[in-house]
């Protein structure tokens, strides 16, 4: 865990970058960023400023991508160099800094629906050998009536057409999943289930349980957070990359395990940190509050930290934070925290510690939208209970003793956590808190501003070159 909170940076600097996928050929940027639809899109909705929101294995194409829609729309086009969070996530936040309309979405996404913009996504077409992906699902699913399910990364739904005539004449029982960005489901459809941006034409009665998943694209956390939603379902893939399919062989209930194991650290926190993970999926700004809402009544203090992308480095300068909550979209919500300071859990792992309403079903949930009012796996609070009343707990953790009840709601327009005290002689009122206070005692508490008490002085020439060798320090590179 050393190296994830220090390091001379000597090897990031020489660490040769290689793309994950790779960039499109310059003579097919027509076909694999749909440049005419793209284009209909934006002169349909008359859009006069629209952001190109690239990851960052395809900014190498940005420039000529926009200057391509800048000359068959006569629109302005400004690329998104850097995204705030995810590049699954439409970045609306720098989308609205330079006042644009609309946003063309290129690259792998979790689908997760905007709150202002109207978004187009263009996934690219990442190649896709069908005969080969047609002969692993044969050698994965011998019996013609087995019932399965179609998933595949959105960078080869390009391909999901000509694979469902290969399949559909032999698999009388196959479902092929279909991409939904943001359309509300119809009402009138029977059997239809949505999830992660996808729809599902279901004719079994206990729904998707009762169907095996195939799911074509590379290992990730699209694949992870399928298997942990649908852990009940035997999962197989097919990796084109790789061109060959296998049955899957993770661990799903290790993964629940660990996962549960941070329900009870959540359990324990007295101090909760909530990371704002995206600020452009619809109802984050309502989760905040039901999680802040939740955490008052189990007795929590929180607070709410917007750090981009977290890291080990970042969370680390929160000490007094015993746990931290992710609001994220669902592809980005199950961060591998083994190398944090502190845990990262999810939504859903915090209400499965604070309310007690709520029992482990083996669902799991990764979209935090479906704890809201109103969603299908909204739980209400119960009723506050005295502390007197209170039935006792043993942490699995500690081993000790602790009472697991929810208090009621602050009768005081003051929140619990703070008090007021007279500043020195100036009898001005200061705001204490309990981690102020801890940040009193800490011997560095940052960069302070010190006003008048730094003397003014000129400016002179800085060094020259990178930290690990100026230029005027005579250190020779090997």
């Amino acid at each position: 865990m050393a190296t994830a909170f220090s390091s001379d940076g000597e090897a990031a600097l020489r660490r040769e970058l290689c793309a994950a996928v790779a960039a499109a050929p310059r003579s097919d940027l027509d076909g694999f960023y749909e440049m005419g639809r793209a284009a209909a899109f934006v002169r349909d909705g008359g859009f006069r400023k629209v952001a190109l929101q690239f990851p960052d294995e395809l900014l190498a194409d940005a420039v000529e991508v926009a200057g391509r829609m800048e000359a068959e729309t006569g629109a302005e086009m400004y690329v998104l160099g850097d995204t705030t969070y995810g590049s699954c996530c439409v970045d609306e936040v720098a989308a609205e800094h330079v006042g644009a309309e609309a946003v063309l979405h290129y690259g792998p996404a979790c689908l997760s629906p905007c709150r202002k913009l109207p978004v187009l996504h263009i996934f690219g077409r990442q190649p896709l050998d069908i005969g080969r992906c047609t002969e692993a699902f044969r050698e994965l699913y011998p019996e013609q009536q087995s019932c399965v399910v179609v998933l595949y990364d959105v960078v080869y739904a390009h391909a999901m057409g000509e694979l469902e005539q290969q399949l559909c004449p032999e698999y009388p029982n196959i479902i092929f999943s279909r991409l939904v960005c943001g359309d509300p489901p119809d009402p009138t459809v029977p059997g239809e289930e949505r999830k992660f941006g996808r729809q599902f034409l279901v004719e079994a009665a206990r729904g998707l349980q009762d169907y095996a998943m195939f799911y074509v694209g590379a290992e990730g956390l699209a694949l992870t957070s399928f298997m942990l939603t649908w852990n009940c379902c035997p999962f197989s893939s097919f990796n084109p990359t790789t061109g060959c399919g296998r049955r899957e062989t993770l661990n799903v209930n290790r993964a629940l395990m660990r996962r549960l194991y941070l329900v009870e650290r959540a359990r324990d926190a007295s101090v909760v940190g909530i990371l704002v993970g995206t600020l452009g999926v619809a109802g984050y700004l309502t989760v905040l509050q039901h999680l802040r809402q939740l955490l008052c009544r189990a007795g929590k203090r929180s607070y709410t930290l917007a750090v981009g992308k977290p890291n080990p480095a970042k969370l680390a300068n929160f000490l007094e934070v015993d746990i931290f909550v992710l609001v994220a979209c669902a592809q980005n919500s199950l961060l591998d925290s083994s190398d944090f300071y502190r845990p990262v859990v999810t939504p859903y792992e915090l209400e499965l510690a604070c309310n007690p309403a709520r029992e482990w079903t083996g669902n799991y949930l990764t979209d935090f939208r479906d704890l809201l009012p109103g969603a299908c796996a909204h739980v209400e609070l119960p009723p506050a209970v005295p502390a007197e009343e209170a039935v006792p707990d043993v942490s699995l953790i500690t081993g000790k003793m602790c009472a697991t009840h929810l208090c009621g709601p602050p009768t005081s327009q003051l929140p619990p956590s703070t008090t007021l005290a007279c500043r020195d002689q100036t009898q001005a009122l200061a705001e204490i808190s309990p981690a102020a206070s801890f940040l009193e005692s800490r011997s560095w508490r940052g960069l302070e501003q010190q006003l008048g008490q730094t003397p003014v002085s000129k400016a002179v020439q800085g060094r020259r070159g990178i930290a690990i060798a100026y230029e005027d320090e005579g250190c020779e590179q090997p």
